[in-house]
C-alpha cells in the first residue's frame, strides 16, 4: 500500500503542475497560441514527455475545465447543504466562489476563451455540471426569496458570477483581502432585489 502511494502520488502532482502551467499559458496566449512544447518547457520537461501524462493539448484543455467545473459543482453542493440557514449558505456560496475567482484567474480566462475547443461531447458535460453548480445557488436563493420566479433567480445567480468573474480584470490594485470584502459586499447588493418582484 505505502509503494502504491509513493508511485502514484508524483504523477498526480505533476499532471496537476502540468495543468496549472497550461492554464497560465493558455489564459495569457490563447489555446492556438501554445504548443505542447511550451508546455513542457513551462514545466522543465520536454514537449513529447507530457504524452506520459495526457494525449495531447487538446486533452490537457479538456481534463482542465472537467476537472474545475466539477470541483465547483461539488463545491457548491456541499456549502448549499451544510449550513445552518439559507443565508448562512449564501455567504458560504459566495465565498467559495470568491476564492476561487480570486486563486484561478487564468482558469477563469480559459473557459471564457477556450470552451469551444473541447470536444463536444466534454463540452456539453462541463455545461451540464455548470448548469448543476447554477442549480445549488438558485436552490438556496430560492429559500431565501421563495415568492421570486425561478427564471429571475437563475438569471440573478449568472449575472452575480459575471461579476465575480471578473477578477482576472479587476483585482490587480486590491489586496486578495480587500478584493474579496469588495465582491461579497457588491453581490450581495446585486442580489437584494430578488425579494422585490417586478
Amino acid at each position: 500500500m505505502t509503494t502504491e502511494r509513493t508511485v502514484k502520488t508524483p504523477t498526480r502532482n505533476r499532471r496537476a503542475e502540468i495543468l496549472a502551467a497550461a492554464a497560465g499559458l493558455f489564459a495569457a496566449r490563447g489555446f492556438h497560441g501554445v504548443s505542447i512544447e511550451d508546455i513542457g518547457a513551462a514545466v522543465g520537461v520536454s514537449g513529447p514527455a507530457l504524452y506520459r501524462h495526457f494525449s495531447g493539448k487538446e486533452a490537457l484543455l479538456t481534463e482542465m475545465l472537467l476537472d474545475i467545473s466539477e470541483r465547483l459543482r461539488e463545491q457548491g453542493a456541499r456549502l448549499a447543504t451544510t449550513a445552518d440557514t439559507a443565508d448562512a449558505a449564501l455567504d458560504a456560496l459566495l465565498s467559495g466562489h470568491i476564492e476561487f475567482a480570486l486563486t484561478h484567474p487564468a482558469l477563469i480566462r480559459v473557459h471564457e476563451r477556450e470552451l469551444d475547443n473541447v470536444p463536444e461531447q466534454a463540452r456539453r458535460a462541463v455545461r451540464r455540471l455548470q448548469r448543476l453548480y447554477v442549480e445549488e445557488w438558485v436552490t438556496v436563493l430560492s429559500e431565501l426569496h421563495p415568492a421570486c420566479p425561478p427564471a429571475r433567480l437563475r438569471a440573478a445567480t449568472h449575472a452575480v458570477f459575471g461579476l465575480l468573474n471578473s477578477t482576472p480584470r479587476s483585482a490587480g490594485e486590491l489586496t486578495p483581502e480587500a478584493m474579496a470584502d469588495l465582491l461579497r459586499a457588491m453581490a450581495r447588493a446585486a442580489l437584494s432585489p430578488l425579494g422585490v418582484i417586478l
